[in-house]
Parts: structure tokens; sequence; C-alpha cells
């Protein structure tokens, strides 16, 4: 049988096809991008086989595995596995720990169906601590810059354009902001930090040690930044991204209003566009006690009368008024402290064009 892979840079640089035995309850909890779930137990399987564990021993333990997973439902999963196998000659399996768990799914490969397949040695947690020790080792060897601004400025647009960009959000699914849930579901916590960690390696793989990162807060909707960047992101330098109000108002209606409301009826159908008004009423009532009792009733009105008129006659007018309400009177304070208090760290401010030029030259200039 081949030696197990250890590989771990290879393996992420190549995006090397994966099929993880582990049980779908632990594959849901975090997994790589790309792989395939094709388990050795099911959820309950792997339970019963952890209580004779516990309560027997090992070799009891193995004895009940072969039991329940023997017969039609051993040949199918090995079908499934094979099928895998041929369709990916240049992949790889794994478990948890590159233990029994795919030492008998190698064997079975092997025996039942005449095909030998390599498989990860110290499995998915080796493979996880590569990855965070990824994220770790870039923090405090690369070159990070912030890229600050107000809401609606196009900070996510300025990273569009930048080879070096990190974009946090996308790898989150989400926008950031008490808006910023998408139609579709975030990532799990492992995901996001496992997609990120690749990222970041395969940009550094290409020669790249300087990275733009937007000033996030800790938690992007339900995803948390790894600690050593979100620690490091408190001394990073800034560049701050201006815009008019007038400008940010169009952004924010074309992203969180007419983009967000077609990406619903995408996923969603005809549901979609209710959907995405409970999604918009749910978002502003997030921050009704921040927002304070009256203003947040003013805003509630005319958000509502928007959602009215935009239901009806597909016209998204309205909406702007909420939004500039939204932006001078709860966002705009806001950020005009966090752009005082960070005011040392700030070595830009311009417009999205300056702004753009000057990372290039930033990036070019420190390579």
């Amino acid at each position: 049988m081949a030696t197990d892979i250890t590989d771990y840079r290879d393996i992420f640089l190549n995006d090397r096809p994966m099929m993880d035995t582990r049980a779908p309850i632990e594959f849901i909890k975090g997994a790589f991008p790309g792989v395939i779930n094709l388990p050795l137990m099911t959820d309950d399987e792997r339970q019963r086989v952890g209580t004779c564990y516990k309560q027997q021993g090992q070799q009891a333990a193995i004895v009940l595995g072969h039991e329940l997973v023997s017969g039609a439902i051993k040949a199918e999963r090995i079908e499934q596995w094979a099928q895998f196998a041929k369709a990916n000659p240049d992949g790889y399996l794994y478990c948890f720990r590159g233990g029994l768990r795919s030492q008998i799914v190698q064997q079975w490969l092997k025996t039942e169906a005449g095909i030998e397949y390599p498989r990860v040695g110290g499995g998915y947690k080796a493979m996880r601590t590569f990855l965070l020790e990824t994220v770790e080792q870039a923090t405090a060897e690369c070159d990070f810059v912030l890229l600050g601004g107000m809401t609606g400025t196009g900070k996510t647009e300025v990273l569009g354009q930048l080879h070096n960009a990190l974009d946090l959000e996308g790898h989150a699914n989400h926008r950031g902001s008490s808006f910023g849930k998408r139609a579709t579901t975030q990532p799990s916590n492992i995901d996001f930090e496992n997609r990120l960690a690749v990222d970041l390696l395969k940009k550094r793989a290409a020669g790249i040690e300087q990275f733009v990162v937007e000033d996030e807060s800790r938690m992007i909707g339900s995803c948390a930044l790894p600690l050593p960047l979100h620690k490091g992101m408190q001394t990073f330098p800034m560049v701050w991204l201006e815009d008019s109000v007038e400008g940010r108002v169009e952004r924010i209606l074309r992203d969180y209003v007419v983009d967000l409301c077609a990406e619903f009826i995408q996923v969603f159908g005809e549901n979609g566009q209710a959907l995405f008004a409970e999604r918009l009423t749910q978002s502003l009532a997030n921050i009704h006690k921040r927002l304070g009792g009256e203003r947040f009733q003013r805003l509630q009105a005319v958000l509502q009368d928007a959602l009215a008129e935009q239901a009806r006659s597909a016209a998204v007018d309205l909406h702007r008024v909420w939004i500039e309400g939204l932006l001078r009177e709860y966002y705009d304070p806001m950020y005009a402290f966090q752009r005082e208090s960070k005011g040392a760290r700030i070595e830009f401010a311009g417009e999205q064009g300056a702004v753009v030029e000057y990372l290039r030259e930033r990036s070019a200039r420190r390579a």
C-alpha cells in the first residue's frame, strides 16, 4: 500500500480532489473547499460504535462496525468510493485523524474493488492544523493594510480590482453590516477559516506578501475572524475610502435592495420578493435599540412604504429615503468616531480611483 500523503501544502495549492469518510455530522461542522463526504458510517452507526467503544473497548467496537456496515450497505458504499476514485485518480481519502476509518475504506477499496487509493496521513485534524498555522504565519510574516471607509463607499469594489486583496466578506458570504445577510446561508466558522487559509496559501505561493483586507469587526455575521488576524487588524496601517452621500446611497440601493432582491428571487423563486422584504425588515429591527424608538419608527414606516411600492410596481426610488436617513443619522456618526480613533494609522484617503491607484503602487513599491 502506498505511503500516506502528508504534503498538505500540495493538497491545497493544487485543489486535490478528496473524499471525507467521516460521518455527516462531523463533515457539516467543517470541511475543506470542494471536498465530498462519502462516509464509512452514518451518524447513527458512528454513535452506536462510539458507545460500544466506551463500554466494551476497541475490539468490540470494530466487530460492531463490521456488523453494521455489511452486505448490501457495504457494497453500496464501496461502489460510491470506487466511483469517486475512478473519477479522481489524483485524489485522496481521509478520516478524522488518519486512523481506522480511512484504513478500512482504503482496505475495502483494494480488496473489494481492486483500487489502490492513497489516504492523507493525520487526516482532517492534521490538515486543519496546517491551515490554521498558515493564517498565523501569514499574519506574522506578511505586510497587511486595512481598507476603511463609511458604509456604501464601495470597499468590496476596490478589493475586486486588486490582485492582493483578501475578500473576507466573500469567504463569509456576508456583507459585514447589520444588513449584510445574503439569500444563501453562511459557511460554518471552520469552513470560513479554511477558505481564507487556502486563499492566503495560494496568494503567497504566487509571490504575494502584502495583503489588503477590509476593516472588519471580529464577527462577519456568524463567522469569526481568526484571532491572530483580528489582533493584527488593531495595529495594521489603513487606507480610507471616501465617496459622496449621493454616491453611497446609490451603491447601497443597488447592493442591498436591487441585487439582494434579485438574489432572493433566484434562490427562492416566487416567494423570493416576500422573503427579501422580511429580511430587510428584520435587519432594521435588529438595530432598533441603537436607533432609539422614534427614529426606528420613522425609518421603519418609510421602509415599509418602499417595500410595498417595490412589490407593486418594481420601483425602488422610495428606498433612497430610509437609506439616506440611516447613513446620516446612524452609520456616519459611528464611522466618524471610528475614523477619528484610527486617524494616526491612516496613511492615505481618497475616492475609489485614487485609492485603487495608491494601493497598487504601494504593493509594487514593497514587492
